[in-house]
């Protein structure tokens, strides 16, 4: 500095570590990656680290569609992607109380969402959402993400999404063909029930297989492909 008594030696050395390298994630995601402050940005801290890369990659290969997403992923590795995707996932930090449901939310809604998300509809070949993300709805190791703790609007717009096409998974794409079984009542009533469950204590995803998982061949989660 210029007439200053400032030194380079006096300057604060960058950490390499993780958290410093990871700070244009948490920009958006929140603190550790607990999360953004606007219903958009998920969490990423204690997600499954298989589920976490397969996102990663999905930006990279336009499976998924956000630009800010698709040009920070696109010059990294697919070593650091999966470097990026174990730090969060190792991250073991508390999740925020659940939302309230809405006063105006009819019962008859909450109601469908439940059966949706622990019973399915058997009528419409949709299985229950236990049946995969956990009989405790906190996720599946090493592949598939807890539903639990997540809010609305990013509920509602990732299922959306799919029902669109605007978001994909690798092939064959198990959710994508779930949901085109539901209308967008469906899809509103299981994201309304899942925002307002409370979180069970133990939050980490299971690496048991539920009694109830079905045989799907499911291109990102190879683990859900089990015999009754």
């Amino acid at each position: 500095m210029l007439g200053g008594s400032w030194l380079p030696s006096q300057a604060k050395g960058f950490e390499d570590s993780m958290a410093e390298r990871t700070r244009a994630c948490t920009a958006c995601h929140g603190d550790q990656g607990r999360a953004g402050p606007d219903g958009y940005y998920p969490r990423l801290a204690g997600k499954p680290a298989g589920y976490l890369y397969n996102q990663l990659k999905n930006f990279s290969e336009g499976r998924r569609h956000y630009g800010l997403m698709s040009r920070m992923v696109d010059p990294l590795s697919d070593a650091y992607l999966q470097e990026i995707a174990q730090y969060f996932s190792e991250l073991k930090l508390p999740y925020p109380d659940a939302a309230r449901p809405s006063s105006r939310m009819p019962e008859a809604t909450l109601a469908r969402g439940r059966q949706l998300a622990l019973q399915g509809d058997v009528a419409r070949q949709v299985p229950a959402c236990v049946q995969c993300h956990g009989e405790r709805l906190t996720g599946l190791q090493p592949h598939v993400p807890g539903l639990l703790g997540l809010p609305l609007d990013y509920l509602n717009a990732q299922l959306g999404a799919w029902q669109t096409q605007q978001r994909k998974a690798n092939a064959p794409d198990c959710m994508a063909q779930i949901v085109k079984r539901l209308d967008s009542s469906d899809l509103m009533a299981v994201s309304t029930w899942l925002a307002t469950q409370p979180l069970p204590v133990d939050t980490i995803a299971t690496r048991q297989v539920s009694k109830q998982t079905i045989a799907l061949d499911c291109g990102s989660a190879p683990e859900l492909k089990v015999q009754p």
